[in-house]
């Protein structure tokens, strides 16, 4: 099996490619600026036959990413949609400029993308091919300080289940998984600022997710098994947000 994983330079994104990886899918590990991480992953990832693969969704790359990374592994089986953003922009203190701007660039990398890979790798994937995207509990609950974050996974959510019932006579899963807050390089200081206890007890664990309990869900979903799941957004919150 041969897997595209977006964003996949670090964090959510690096763990995704390492269990996939695990399972014995040859990854292409997706970056847009971070070469030397991306290279680091793929060398570093179980099994052989790894590639690197750059390009920028926010510059209409998508179809260039999704050929470069079937050429390169012959091939497509699994398509996950992990890259995005995230920008603050509480609607109060932004001034309009700027939460056009957020807003933007929020849905042309969070929603936009996803949907353009999804487009292009439908077109090289046969019956047992799978799309997984990365969606957000904030698509249930809400982000008061980034609306269109919110917003943007909440569609993504609603693509996956539309995604669902177009792709399955083609024998194509689709299926999305909804993290609540993951401890990544990005957020390691504010995990041990003062704000960081209020985070850890959202959920009755007293601590936030790690990369690799999102991954397991990933890597469950890109299994044959995982079929009857298409359609599905596990939410993968520590009973954080309950819906």
């Amino acid at each position: 099996m041969r897997a595209l994983v977006t964003g996949a330079s670090r964090g959510i994104g690096a763990a995704v490619a390492h269990a996939l990886a695990n399972n014995g899918h040859q990854v292409a590990v997706h970056y847009r600026t971070g070469a030397t991480e991306a290279a680091k992953v793929a060398e570093s990832l179980a099994g052989t036959g790894h590639v690197t693969v750059q390009g920028d969704l926010g510059a209409d790359q998508a179809g260039q990413i999704v050929t470069e990374t079937a050429d390169r592994l012959g091939g497509l089986d699994v398509l996950v949609n992990n890259a995005g953003v995230y920008f603050h922009h509480p609607i109060a203190t932004t001034t309009f400029e700027e939460w056009q701007q957020a807003w933007r660039r929020t849905i042309e990398l969070n929603l936009y993308g996803p949907a353009d890979l999804a487009w292009h790798a439908v077109r090289h994937m046969t019956e047992g091919g799978r799309i997984i995207n990365i969606g957000s509990r904030g698509a249930y609950r809400g982000e008061p300080d980034a609306p269109a974050y919110g917003a943007a996974k909440a569609g993504l959510h609603a693509m996956t289940q539309s995604l669902a019932q177009s792709l399955a006579p083609q024998g194509i899963a689709v299926a999305g998984v909804a993290p609540g807050f993951v401890r990544t390089d990005m957020v390691t200081d504010f995990l041990d600022s003062p704000e960081g206890d209020a985070i850890r007890a959202q959920s009755p664990f007293n601590r936030v997710g790690e990369p690799q309990e999102v991954a397991a869900a990933v890597a469950w979903l890109a299994q044959p098994e995982a079929v009857w799941a298409s359609g599905t957004i596990i939410d993968v919150n520590g009973a954080s947000y309950l819906r």
